[in-house]
């Protein structure tokens, strides 16, 4: 089976703060399409998942409801993984963020939220089944966080048994938990007809009703433009609601010509522009690799997101700027961890291919080489703050180890691999303490890896405060040609996080321009070695001023020599100093745990930068903490709030150093 129109397909990520039920949401849903029994989705869990009771990767899985192909995203909610659930953003039209009536708005679900911003949104409301729930103070919570363009399009029953519909057949006879069928109605009504001035003044002067039919094209025109973001409520535990969704997911929700489209782009930094897609199966191709799984026995498995031609078992596709294609062997399906072959991929629909090492994530396939330059913009992901150094205990495993953080960095855009050079460890680093133990088990369950750790160091920087000149002779003569370069420099300070400026003013050729690479090398070099602690040094504007050469004695080692030991004295004049990593912490906990957490942040350097009350008997936490004082604080939290917390944490930039620690950081250097 093959959805054979773009038109009959819809694409869903289901995202969502941990416990919120998506998971069981996905197998209620194909339980109501009548395609499995309950729990028989294919997205059954590897081992991992299983003993942590939580979802750890992406899974697609499809479905057909009255007509229409549903793909569907079952994404993971654990905040440490939202880099995973993030790049399945890129594949769908329709983000559906699924909030739990129990724990209502979560840090996850801000978070998805916010991300989504582009796609069409919906709000999933799992849970109606719960007694004593309070759906209109839920409800009036969704709205104050985000926005009056949340609105319900179905309300629980009374018996939270059932659902009333609000829009399709709205039943003023039923009665529901709070709010009614005729006032949801009309307030969605009039919602959606501010787009259309026609529609608007059909319905308000004449009074006439309006059918759903009539509404479409307005409808998705706000699903586009964020002026609508419906509320639906269900129980995956019941089913209440459930074949409702489904209705809404075919009837309402955008086919992948009523989306937004994606930013494509052609060529590289700022000269790059953006391009359109078509989605007509008779274009070149243009597909998009949005994740990477790696199974023991399939091999490398992409999954892709057509936006425009067909592919078929057999194509040949090249993948971005290669010249050399590949040969689609195997059409791809999946059905969470099942895999079957299929005939077709028509725009708009998501499949795989296998068994190609090239491929990587976020990958442009396409089958002409007008396409090579082709990318797509990708989302913006969390910083990975979280490092954990690995040292094997069998030398042997080095390469091993390489091999499997290659394979785990491309499935995860959120984790990070680097080399210390000053410790001699691979460090890996991700967005907390779980994320690296997760990454720590799949080590040692799918490569076999016994591991040590140990904290990594801290990610210092140097940085200058004022404009300094040096100028740097490095002269040498040993018999014969000798090495004679001579540079001189400036240095200006740039505002924190603009990384690096390098200028030219050398006048009069006093540096022939075929040694001004040299130039360059010597000055980065200095810039990676650093001047006061062996820290790389950030921030500056490096201008070259003038210099001196000889006809035979001047090289390029002679100008990277001198640039190199220009630049150091250069730094060292403009009074430097040593920058740490902040990190933004923003902590919920009960009422009553407040000041205990509080004090435990101020003891670790940091300093409270808002509160605010997310729900009553809880208080959200927000404060700057430097990295250096963050180990052992998810266990600390946990510990003072006996688990009942949850806490995120994201890169905030970087702030001097303290004097004793830049002292103490220098001396250790020196030593």
């Amino acid at each position: 089976m093959t959805p054979e129109s773009v038109h009959d397909i819809r694409n869903l990520s289901l995202l969502g703060h941990t416990g919120c039920g998506k998971t069981t949401l996905l197998e209620a849903l194909f339980a109501a399409s009548g395609a499995t029994a309950r729990g028989d989705t294919g997205a059954d869990p590897d081992p991992l998942e299983k003993a942590m009771g939580h979802s750890l990767t992406p899974s697609l899985t499809h479905l057909e409801w009255a007509g229409h192909w549903i793909n569907l995203l079952d994404t993971p909610g654990l905040p440490d993984l939202a880099g995973r659930a993030l790049a399945t953003l890129s594949a769908v039209e329709t983000a559906a963020i699924v909030i739990h009536a129990a724990t209502g708005i979560e840090s996850g679900t801000r978070r998805m939220m916010a991300a989504a911003a582009g796609k069409c949104r919906m709000i999933v409301v799992n849970g109606i089944d719960l007694a004593g729930t309070d759906f209109a103070a839920l409800t009036d919570a969704i709205v104050g966080e985000f926005g009056a363009a949340c609105l319900p399009i179905n309300l629980p029953s009374a018996d939270g048994a059932s659902v009333v519909d609000c829009f399709f057949a709205p039943d003023a006879s039923r009665a529901s938990a709070f709010s009614s069928s005729a006032a949801a109605h009309e307030a969605i009504i009039d919602q959606v007809i501010e787009l259309d001035e026609a529609l608007m003044a059909r319905y308000l002067e004449q009074g006439e009703a309006l059918d759903p039919e009539q509404l479409h094209a307005p409808f998705e025109q706000a699903l586009r433009e964020g002026h609508l973001i419906p509320i639906c409520f269900v129980s995956a535990r019941t089913g209440a609601g459930v074949s409702e969704l489904l209705d809404i997911l075919g009837r309402l929700m955008p086919d992948p010509t009523e989306g937004n489209p994606p930013r494509f782009l052609r060529g590289e930094g700022e000269s790059a522009v953006a391009v359109d897609t078509v989605l007509d199966p008779a274009r070149h191709v243009l597909a998009h690799v949005f994740q990477i799984s790696n199974d023991p026995y399939r091999g490398k498995i992409g999954l892709f997101r057509v936006h425009q031609g067909t592919i078929e078992p057999g194509s040949t596709l090249f993948i971005g700027d290669a010249r050399k294609p590949f040969k689609v062997a195997h059409l791809l399906r999946l059905q969470g961890r099942n895999v079957s072959e299929t005939a077709l991929a028509v725009p708009g629909d998501l499949c795989a291919v296998s068994r190609v090492d090239e491929l990587h994530r976020d990958a442009v396939l396409h089958d002409s080489h007008d396409e090579d330059l082709f990318r797509l913009a990708p989302p913006v992901y969390p910083q990975p703050v979280f490092g954990l150094a690995l040292i094997t205990r069998k030398p042997a495993d080095e390469h091993k180890l390489a091999e499997a953080l290659v394979r785990l960095t491309d499935e995860d855009p959120c984790l990070e691999v680097s080399y210390d050079a000053r410790g001699h460890h691979t460090v890996v680093r991700g967005l907390g303490e779980q994320h690296l133990k997760i990454v720590l088990d799949q080590l040692a369950s799918r490569w076999n890896l016994e591991l040590d750790t140990a904290p990594p160091a801290i990610p210092y920087r140097e940085t200058i405060s004022v404009t300094a000149e040096a100028r740097y002779r490095h002269k040498k003569q040993s018999g014969g040609s000798g090495q004679f370069g001579e540079v001189a420099l400036r240095v200006e300070p740039l505002a924190r996080g603009e990384g690096l400026q390098l200028a030219d003013e050398v006048k009069g050729g006093a540096i022939p321009t075929h040694f001004m690479p040299a130039v360059e090398k010597g000055v980065r070099q200095a810039l990676t070695e650093g001047a006061l602690a062996g820290f790389p040094i950030h921030d500056l504007r490096v201008i070259v001023t003038d210099g001196k050469h000889h006809a035979v004695d001047s090289n390029e080692i002679s100008f990277a020599t001198a640039a190199r030991h220009a630049l150091t004295e250069a730094v060292l004049a403009a009074r430097p100093q040593i920058l740490e990593p902040m990190l933004e912490i923003t902590v919920k906990v009960a009422d009553d745990r407040f000041g205990e957490v509080s004090a435990e942040l101020a003891g670790r350097r940091g300093h409270l930068t808002a509160t605010d009350s997310p729900a009553s008997g809880w208080t959200m936490i927000s404060a700057r903490v430097p990295m250096a004082s963050m180990d052992g604080f998810e266990a600390r939290l946990k510990a003072i709030c006996a688990g009942e917390s949850e806490f995120m944490i994201e890169a905030s930039g970087y702030e001097p150093a303290a004097a004793e620690t830049q002292a103490q950081l220098r001396r250790e250097h020196s030593a």
